[in-house]
């Protein structure tokens, strides 16, 4: 794989962090801004809103800027936000970072998915996304749970102030490593980047993005707070059992980019979220006896984000079939589309646990879950459709 690839990494390990590593800090920045968990469960969401709001509008925007120039850019302000985060004095004041950082968030990932493709051969374009995703599961492996033992004992302002500092140094990482001749697509259009919210066929990956992803996040977004006040287990541990839950999101990512670079994106999406579902399933019923709750983590991670490379490539292929002229734009909507998922299941699961309780949000999530692969099947029974037709 290219070094450009290693540096579009390292810059998604620094973005994994800060995204990921408020679930093991609600319960510290929830106590500690006097707020409801619930509420606290809105920084998640509104980071995802932040990274659907860039993903699109500012991708379209930047889009005739060298993406070498844009990508260091956008370290920059990542920075930026983690900084204004870490010395925000309220709530108020912390979701407006949280914004700001989610929409430098939500451009990276739709021009890195595009440019990860472009370096590498057809047959491995999977694998690249993988790879370039495997930041975020490392992040998830070392960023979040180090993140979590450090906000509970230095203060979640601390944890901030070190994102910060590996945005920075992802940002040097792409000037060194990234080089400057990156392919860059003809500009599209206004109209050849509306043309992407109007096809039907890239709308359904849409949804099937942001359920499949949203129905994992109405629990996850509660993981922390399940394992302690269901499961039983104390603050010292939450960090390692986020440790156990990242490890395994590093070789699911891994796994499911490989699946669908051999079965394709359509078969390998149906395996992980039957996976996923049955894992969310499980979960209602083990999370009350420790050490089955603690496998069932270590399975959940297995399935969580292997749908990552399956979604993103089938999102460029069908792209460069219905809107070949936008497809910056249109990966950069499945990235919205995965951070839509997000905000809904954040925001989704507060109301859950406001209204009834903890342990509904996982199987609830399965429900959503299943609604993803039930678009699924129907996509590809679209695509072997018009395969028919066109042979």
């Amino acid at each position: 794989m290219p070094l450009a690839l290693w540096a579009l990494t390292l810059s998604a390990f620094a973005i994994g962090t800060t995204e990921f590593v408020i679930v093991g800090l609600l319960p510290v920045i929830a106590a500690d801004l006097a707020v409801s968990l619930p509420s606290a469960g809105l920084l998640v969401s509104l980071y995802a809103l932040g990274v659907a709001i860039g993903a699109p509008v500012l991708t379209a925007l930047s889009s005739k800027m060298p993406r070498k120039a844009l990508l260091i850019g956008l370290m920059a302000l990542f920075t930026l936000g983690n900084l204004l985060g870490a010395m925000a004095p309220d709530y108020y004041s912390l979701m407006l970072a949280r914004v700001l950082t989610g929409m430098a968030h939500g451009v990276f990932f739709s021009i890195g998915s595009t440019i990860a493709t472009s370096l590498v051969p057809k047959e491995k374009a999977a694998s690249a996304i993988a790879l370039m995703f495997t930041g975020l599961t490392v992040a998830l492996v070392t960023g979040v749970p180090l993140g979590t033992f450090v906000g509970q004992y230095l203060g979640w302002q601390a944890v901030f102030y070190a994102v910060a500092v590996l945005g920075f140094i992802a940002m040097i990482g792409s000037a060194i490593l990234v080089p400057n001749n990156l392919a860059q697509q003809k500009s599209a259009t206004f109209s050849e980047q509306l043309q992407v919210l109007t096809e039907p066929r890239l709308l359904m990956v849409y949804a099937t993005t942001a359920l499949g992803y949203g129905g994992s996040f109405i629990a996850f977004t509660y993981l922390a707070a399940i394992l302690q006040e269901v499961s039983g287990f104390g603050t010292d541990h939450i960090a390692l059992l986020m440790l156990l839950y990242g490890v395994s999101v590093a070789a699911g990512n891994i796994w499911g980019g490989q699946l669908a670079d051999k079965k394709g994106p359509i078969a390998a999406l149906k395996v992980i979220f039957l996976g996923l579902a049955g894992v969310l399933l499980l979960l209602s019923l083990t999370a009350s006896q420790p050490i089955l709750a603690a496998f069932t983590v270590l399975l959940w991670g297995a399935v969580a984000f292997g749908n990552v490379p399956g979604l993103q490539l089938y999102v460029v292929r069908q792209a460069e079939i219905y809107a070949p002229k936008a497809v910056d734009v249109a990966s950069g909507l499945n990235i919205a589309a995965f951070n839509l998922g997000i905000a809904f299941g954040a925001w989704a699961g507060g109301l859950v646990v406001s209204q009834f309780g903890l342990m509904y949000t996982p199987w609830i999530g399965a429900l959503i879950v299943l609604l993803a692969y039930g678009l699924t099947h129907i996509s590809g029974k679209l695509d072997q459709k018009l395969s028919a037709q066109t042979a």
